[in-house]
C-alpha cells in the first residue's frame, strides 16, 4: 500500500509534474517525473510522491480501479527501494494497461527507470 504522505493529491502538483517533468512511455503506461521546486527541510522530510491518472478510456470503474491498485503496488515497491525526497512522479495508464496486464509490471519498471535516468541527465 502506498502511504498517504507519498501520494500526489493536488491537481497543481499533477499539472506541474506532467508539464515540466521528463516523460518515458511504454505501450501500457506513461511515467512523468520531476523534482519538486522546493527542497523539504531535513527535520521534517516528506517521501517522494506518486500520483496516478487512469481515464475512462482504460475501461469501466472496476477495470480502472484494478489498474490503479496494480500501479499503486508497483510504485510502493519502487519507493521502498529508496527515492529522492523531492521526486514527484505521475503515472498515466493507457488503455492497454487493462487489456494486457501481464505487461504492466515490466513496462512500469522500464518507464520508471528511463524517466529517472532522463531526470538525472537533465540536472
Amino acid at each position: 500500500m502506498l502511504p498517504a504522505p507519498a501520494r500526489l493529491r493536488r491537481s497543481e502538483d499533477f499539472r506541474t509534474t506532467v508539464r515540466h517533468g521528463v516523460r518515458a512511455g511504454r505501450p501500457t503506461l506513461v511515467v512523468h517525473a520531476d523534482l519538486a521546486e522546493h527542497v523539504v527541510p531535513e527535520d521534517d522530510p516528506l517521501p517522494a510522491q506518486v500520483g496516478f491518472v487512469v481515464s475512462r478510456r482504460v475501461g469501466n470503474a472496476v477495470t480502472r480501479n484494478r489498474v490503479k491498485r496494480r500501479l499503486r503496488h508497483l510504485a510502493a515497491a519502487r519507493l521502498e527501494q529508496g527515492a529522492r525526497n523531492d521526486l514527484r512522479v505521475v503515472v498515466r495508464a493507457l488503455p492497454a494497461a487493462a487489456t494486457r496486464p501481464e505487461r504492466l509490471e515490466e513496462d512500469f519498471s522500464q518507464a520508471w527507470r528511463r524517466a529517472l535516468e532522463r531526470l538525472e541527465a537533465g540536472t
